[in-house]
């Protein structure tokens, strides 16, 4: 799919529509060509509702496809699709739902007057990811919105802005995963040409732009995909009901809508990677599974457009296959968010040891995770009652996405409490100084640089009384592994979704000023020291003193050398560690009165000849680099 003039180079947008085109692609002129895929339908009318009603018989194509090109149609004409003359949907592959998910699809002018020409890509080991809801971003909740925060963003040391799905929902409230439309921009967020004005000012700023999609269901209210054809499975389910079909009877059109999909975020809107939802949940079993072919198909047309495009994967099953290349057996995916790192990490920090945290809280795993990236690579974990994972070590470290807070691990809590208010303010830092000073790819949550307070509860506007029961029932059957005592909020309250609000004021307050500003000097360091922005697992030591609960750690390329030691410990710690040789200076120690710590006890240089005695207080992270010529 090719519907733009590869943007590296700044040319307008050419209106071509290719022959396997869904939806309806405007031709320019008045012209528009309606496409779908409807095989078990015998006959297909488009009707277009605005400004003048007609209807227009489509054409029965091989394959249960059904396709007209039809004149007198101007961009943002209204538009349903009549099957067997009785129920008229939305388009499937509608570019936008300017009524929401059950009214008409709209007819969208793909050309845009970008200003992005220079902008062919990041290089995946440079991408630092801020997760946002555009939503709960502002109190505007637009993209629009989000623009004036991107120099800030930048300043802090962001270079990647992760979207969750912004794909049309029901109503004007959802975290996203609830989409029916997959190609239309939700209409309250400000619709195609919102998105695409973000996108321009990112690149413009030098930010790529992430977005997350859900190829692995459709939300329930609106999804009116299996009237048209097979898309769903019940060989097959997932947490949210039927699977999508990928590998039975005509699954290679349902392949082609889901690819196709991604084809158009990147090529239509410039989008430079897409995180793909939860893939434990596509179940396919084919010769060609449909993620590889999803790979090799992005892979083709990012060099078509001379740009760079990422998919990163998510995924519950510790199953390096999603990442291999496809010469040794794998999918040929760019990266995998690592949630192994987050459950060491954080029951380290909060000691808990409920639901799944209850696999973790060794200070040992944390180490694994940095060596290595899983730290279930095929062992029983008590939790899952079966031996879980496979080996990472092979793998580079840049295809580990690593963080301490994202919208599951937050908002999947009962109450959707951040890390700021669950632990201390030297925990904060500290949690910040392990993920940004390893190897892997960091990802940040929308306030957390600054120690937002506000929580991220799960939230939905649906219309449907049944079904919002529905979905107050599952929240509190998914928190009994838990045991969290209390009710957690009503996801349908707008109030649920209110309090989800950033309070952008908060970074120039107090403690949270500070704990901003040590955000971006790990940002600095992390790009500046050439040891660590080297991102390597082959140039690393790393190791744990259980007893102590303290991690020294050790990074080098060519001439750069750091060494850091980090106390997760509540108490003051007094240890001799093996510093590397070599003499090194200070810098960074997040007990510094700098960053409103007690006070540094740590020497301004340290002599790797001996093996000194180091005093740590409780809950710190202190960084050193090897002075040259030494």
């Amino acid at each position: 799919m090719d519907t733009t003039a590869p943007h590296g180079h700044g040319a307008a947008p050419v209106r071509s529509v290719p022959d396997l085109s869904l939806g309806a692609g405007y031709l320019g002129e008045g012209r528009c060509r309606f496409r779908v895929w409807a095989p078990s339908a015998r006959q297909v009318e488009v009707r277009l509702v605005s400004p003048q009603e007609r209807l227009v018989p489509l054409e029965r194509r091989e394959r249960g496809y059904f396709a007209a090109t039809v004149e007198g149609v101007a961009p943002g004409t209204q538009y349903l699709y009549r099957l067997d003359g009785e129920r008229e949907r939305p388009d499937p592959a509608s570019r936008f739902q300017p009524q929401g998910v059950h009214r008409p699809s709209a007819v969208v002018d793909p050309a845009f007057p970008w200003e992005d020409g220079a902008w062919c890509g990041l290089p995946l080991s440079q991408y630092v990811l801020y997760e946002l809801h555009v939503g709960a971003f502002t109190p505007e909740g637009t993209f629009d919105a989000i623009i004036p925060h991107l120099d800030d963003l930048k300043d802090l040391g962001i270079t990647a802005i992760e979207l969750m799905p912004v794909a049309q929902f029901p109503g004007g409230r959802n975290w996203g995963y609830d989409g029916v439309h997959p190609y239309a921009v939700q209409d309250s967020y400000g619709g195609p040409e919102g998105l695409k004005r973000l996108v321009t000012a990112c690149h413009q700023r030098g930010l790529a732009v992430v977005l997350d999609v859900v190829y692995n269901h459709l939300g329930p209210e609106g999804n009116y995909l299996g009237e048209f054809g097979p898309y769903f499975t019940d060989r097959y389910r997932t947490p949210w009901g039927f699977a999508i079909n990928f590998d039975g009877p005509h699954s290679d059109e349902v392949r082609h809508f889901f690819i196709e999909n991604a084809l158009f975020w990147i090529t239509e809107y410039h989008i430079d990677a897409l995180r793909l939802d939860a893939l434990h949940a596509i179940f396919d079993f084919s010769a060609r599974p449909f993620l590889e072919e999803l790979a090799v198909a992005v892979q083709e047309q990012a060099e078509r457009c001379n740009r760079r495009a990422y998919l990163i994967a998510e995924s519950d099953l510790n199953d390096t296959r999603l990442i291999r290349p496809r010469e040794l057996g794998g999918f040929g995916l760019d990266a995998q968010w690592n949630d192994d790192f987050h459950h060491a990490l954080h029951t380290l920090l909060t000691r808990e040891q409920t639901g799944y945290y209850q696999d973790f809280g060794l200070l040992a795993q944390l180490v694994k995770a940095f060596r290595e990236g899983y730290v279930y690579s095929g062992q029983y974990a008590p939790y899952r009652q079966r031996r879980h994972g496979n080996d990472s070590r092979p793998l580079p470290a840049r295809q580990f996405v690593v963080f301490t807070q994202n919208h599951d691990q937050v908002g999947n809590r009962m109450l959707g409490e951040r890390l700021s208010r669950l632990v201390s303010f030297d925990a904060l830092k500290l949690a910040a100084g392990v993920v940004l000073l390893s190897p892997f790819l960091p990802l940040l949550f929308m306030g957390e640089e600054y120690g937002e307070t506000a929580p991220f509860p799960y939230f939905i506007s649906h219309l449907d009384p049944g079904l919002v029961e529905a979905v107050r029932r599952g929240r509190r059957e998914e928190f009994a592994a838990f045991a969290w005592q209390g009710e957690p909020p009503d996801p349908q309250d707008e109030a649920t979704f209110l309090q989800a609000k950033l309070d952008h004021r908060l970074r120039h307050q107090g403690q949270h000023r500070t704990l901003r500003a040590f955000f971006r000097e790990l940002l600095r360091l992390r790009r500046e020291l050439p040891a660590l922005a080297y991102l390597s697992k082959d140039h690393l030591e790393v190791t744990g003193y259980e007893r102590e609960q303290v991690l020294s750690l050790r990074c080098w390329y060519d001439a750069s050398d750091i060494f850091a030691v980090v106390n997760f410990s509540e108490a003051p710690v007094a240890l001799a560690l093996p510093v590397p040789a070599g003499r090194w200076h200070k810098q960074l120690d997040s007990a510094d009165e700098r960053w409103e710590g007690p006070g540094s006890v740590l020497p301004e240089r340290l002599d790797g000849e001996a093996e000194p005695v180091l005093s740590l207080p409780p809950r710190m992270l202190a960084l050193f680099s090897r002075e040259a010529g030494t």
